[in-house]
C-alpha cells in the first residue's frame, strides 16, 4: 500500500516520529504540496494524507486508485466528500485531538491582555523599571478575571474546556449554542446570542464555519459589544467580518482582540490588523502544541489502521 502525505510539514517538523505509519505501508512525505503538484504526487498511491491541500472533484476523478483520505484536521472543507463518496474512496478525520491546547491559547490572549506581560517586560529591559521612583512599576490598566463574564459562542470540546478555565478564575461563564448540550459545568449560562454578545467582557468564538455564521461577528454585532470587551477567535477567520473589527478597534468600539485564525493565511502585508496597537495575532499555532500533534498523528494511525484491517471504521466522514 502506496501511502503519501501533501503537507507534512505542519504536522511534524522533525521531532514526531512516521514510524506508525511506515508500518502500515510505503510512506512518502512531502512537507508542502501546491496545487499544481497534487496530480503527479498522488496519482500512484493508495492512501493520501492531508491537512490543508485541497482535493476537489476534478482532482479525485484522476485518482483512480485512490481509496482513502485521511485528513490531518477536524474540519473536511479541503476535500469534495460527494466525489469520494461516489468513487467509493473512505474519508477519516481526527476530531477533537486538539481542545486542551486550543482552550490554553484562548487563554494566553486573555491574559496578555489582562496584564499585560509583553508590554511590561518590554518596558523592564528597556530600562523603564530601574527608572522608576517606585518598587511596582505599571504602565497600563491590569485586570482581574474574577466575576467577568466570558461569553462563548459555540459550545463543542473546546468551548467546554474554556468554560472549566473560566469558571476555575471565578469567571461569569455565559453561552450560546444552537443546540444546548450536555455538560458535567456547574455555574455555565445559557442565553440568546444577542444577550451573550451584549454582556461580555471576553467573547471567545468556537462555532463551526457555515453559511449561517459566514462573517457572524460584523459590523452590527460589533456595536452591540462593550466597548471594554475583548475579542477571541481561535475558531476559524472567516467568522468575522475583519474590515468591521479594524473599524471597531479603530475607533474604540471595542477594546481589544486576540486572534489565533484570519480569513486569509498568511495574511498580506497591508492587512489593516498590523496597523493597530490594540489587537494581538497568533500565526494559526493554538492546535499546534507538541502534545496536540502527538495524538493527532496517533488518531490517523488508528484512523488508518481500522481502514486496512477492514473492522470498525473511526472518524469516517465519507
Amino acid at each position: 500500500m502506496k501511502i503519501v502525505i501533501l503537507d507534512a510539514y505542519t504536522l511534524n517538523k522533525g521531532d514526531l516520529s512516521w514510524q506508525g505509519l511506515t508500518a502500515l505501508g510505503e510512506l512518502t512525505c512531502y512537507d508542502r504540496t501546491a496545487s499544481h503538484e497534487v496530480l503527479s504526487r498522488a496519482k500512484e498511491v493508495d492512501v493520501i494524507l492531508t491537512n490543508k491541500v485541497k482535493l476537489s472533484a476534478d482532482i479525485l476523478i484522476k485518482l483512480p486508485r485512490l481509496r482513502y483520505i485521511g485528513v490531518l484536521a477536524t474540519g473536511v472543507n479541503v476535500i469534495d466528500l460527494a466525489a469520494a463518496s461516489a468513487q467509493g474512496i473512505v474519508v477519516t478525520n481526527a476530531p477533537n485531538y486538539a481542545s486542551d491546547s486550543v482552550a490554553q491559547m484562548v487563554f494566553a490572549h486573555i491574559l496578555h491582555f489582562s496584564q499585560q506581560v509583553a508590554k511590561h517586560d518590554q518596558a523592564v529591559k528597556a530600562g523603564a523599571w530601574r527608572g522608576s521612583l517606585d518598587f511596582s512599576l505599571t504602565l497600563s490598566p491590569l485586570h482581574s478575571l474574577k466575576n467577568k463574564v466570558l461569553g462563548l459562542i459555540g459550545f463543542g470540546h473546546i468551548a467546554q474546556k474554556v468554560a472549566k478555565i473560566g469558571l476555575a478564575f471565578d469567571m461569569q461563564v455565559r453561552v450560546y449554542s444552537r443546540r444546548q448540550k450536555t455538560h458535567d459545568l456547574d455555574g455555565v449560562i445559557w442565553q440568546s446570542f444577542d444577550e451573550v454578545i451584549a454582556g461580555a467582557d471576553f467573547l471567545s468564538l468556537h462555532c463551526p464555519l457555515t453559511l449561517q455564521t459566514e462573517r457572524l461577528i460584523d459590523a452590527q454585532c460589533l456595536a452591540k459589544m462593550k466597548p471594554s470587551a475583548v475579542l477571541i477567535n481561535t475558531a476559524r477567520g472567516e467568522l468575522i467580518d475583519e474590515m468591521a473589527l479594524a473599524a471597531a478597534l479603530s475607533n474604540g468600539t471595542l477594546a481589544f482582540a486576540g486572534l489565533d485564525v484570519l480569513s486569509i493565511e498568511p495574511p498580506a502585508n497591508d492587512h489593516p490588523f498590523f496597523a493597530l496597537n490594540n489587537i494581538a495575532l497568533s500565526p494559526h499555532n493554538a492546535w499546534a502544541t507538541l502534545e496536540a500533534r502527538q495524538e493527532l498523528l496517533a488518531i490517523t494511525v488508528a484512523n488508518l489502521t481500522a481502514y486496512i484491517e477492514g473492522g470498525t471504521l473511526h472518524n469516517q466522514v465519507a
